[in-house]
């Protein structure tokens, strides 16, 4: 039989602390939305049209009403040329047909008239895909507003807003875990073995220390040369370990000497299992807090290198890559999708922030 009057652990006490902060649940919550949101967008099932130019360039928002007159350089849908009529006293024209006929039926095959594969077979299908896509949107009737405006292409700026955030929510959660998986490794062989090993791992600790991190980010992603979300994860984790791997290499110094560990080392249990079976578990809430707050700090990050250029490359849109679209739009005070991208990341960031100061408070066990 289980004991009724046993006393909670530390994870119960923790989330009854965290339940009696009004201020924590509701940054929970709106941290849990935006997560949904992600997960719907990755998988396609919200905002996958995105890329559709739905609205003419730079639409207003709904409540500014429509633009006086169309910006200089834009086509209406009226006078797009239509497809040119047949001449019937074309002498040509029989031929001209069953060429057209050939073409389109061409796009299916990997080989010429001759037998002979073509080579560029798959890229000319990709572009002619591309084209026909390009042609059915020229025939949508572009609106003039929307309801949070559109950027310079027609796409719809809270859709934009939304598939930005899927990607620096994704930089920041898989970047703080590496960040944190490095320094949580470091930090307990630092702190179990200590002597040499740890000698090595301060001195490791210390060239990061004194470079500047802003400097170190951007040393980081200039040698990489390489634009994407990996790049951009890799260079974030790779100079993010530090703070975990102070506090971690800590708790294991702290730990190391406990009774529960000196009797695992007398039943035979191996130095691993002893680190990561036996102590982890006790030091594991420190890992968790250190991740949240490394959250916020890359997703603000990420936007700082795609606002540099650093980011991430043509044709992924982040918050970042908004915000450095969005300085030319001011020029010609079009403020929504600064706006939009801005809102969106404070409101997240400071969801975010909450729930770490509260998540802290939770789990540290001195707090009643």
């Amino acid at each position: 039989m289980h004991d009724i009057h046993a006393s909670p652990g530390l994870w119960a006490l923790a989330w009854r602390r965290l339940r009696a902060d009004r201020v924590a649940m509701a940054a929970m919550a709106i941290v849990g939305a935006f997560l949904l949101m992600l997960v719907l967008s990755a998988s396609g099932l919200i905002v996958a049209d995105w890329e559709d130019e739905v609205a003419v360039n730079y639409a207003p928002p709904a409540f500014l009403g429509i633009a006086a007159e169309p910006l200089a350089g834009a086509v209406p849908a009226a006078s797009q040329p239509s497809a040119v009529p047949e001449n019937e006293f074309d002498p040509l024209a029989a031929d001209i047909r069953e060429l057209k006929s050939e073409m389109t039926s061409r796009p299916t095959q990997d080989v010429d008239m001759y037998g002979v594969k073509d080579p560029l077979a798959p890229e000319m299908k990709e572009l002619r895909a591309g084209m026909a896509k390009a042609e059915r949107q020229a025939h949508i009737e572009r609106k003039p507003s929307l309801l949070f405006g559109a950027d310079k292409w027609g796409h719809d700026v809270i859709k934009k807003t939304i598939k930005g955030a899927e990607t620096s929510i994704i930089v920041g959660l898989v970047a703080a875990l590496v960040a944190v998986g490095l320094g949580t490794l470091f930090g307990a062989f630092s702190g179990y073995y200590g002597g040499l090993v740890d000698d090595f791992f301060n001195w490791f600790y210390s060239i990061f220390t004194s470079i500047p991190s802003i400097l170190m980010i951007l040393t980081v992603a200039a040698v990489l040369q390489q634009k994407g979300i990996a790049t951009i994860v890799l260079i974030l984790g790779l100079t993010g370990w530090t703070g975990p791997y102070r506090l971690i290499r800590a708790e294991y110094i702290k730990h190391k000497a406990r009774e529960y560990v000196m009797a695992a080392d007398a039943i035979g249990a191996s130095a691993w299992r002893k680190m990561f079976s036996h102590i982890f578990p006790n030091v594991s809430h420190v890992a968790l807090v250190q991740m949240s707050i490394l959250v916020v700090g890359f997703i603000k990050a990420e936007v700082i290198l795609s606002f540099l250029g650093f980011g991430v490359p043509v044709g992924v849109v982040s918050w970042g890559s908004m915000l450095n679209e969005a300085q030319n739009e001011l020029i010609l005070g079009k403020w929504w999708q600064l706006t939009s991208a801005a809102v969106a990341m404070a409101i997240l960031v400071t969801a975010f922030s909450l729930f770490t100061d509260a998540l802290r408070d939770a789990l540290d066990p001195k707090v009643k």
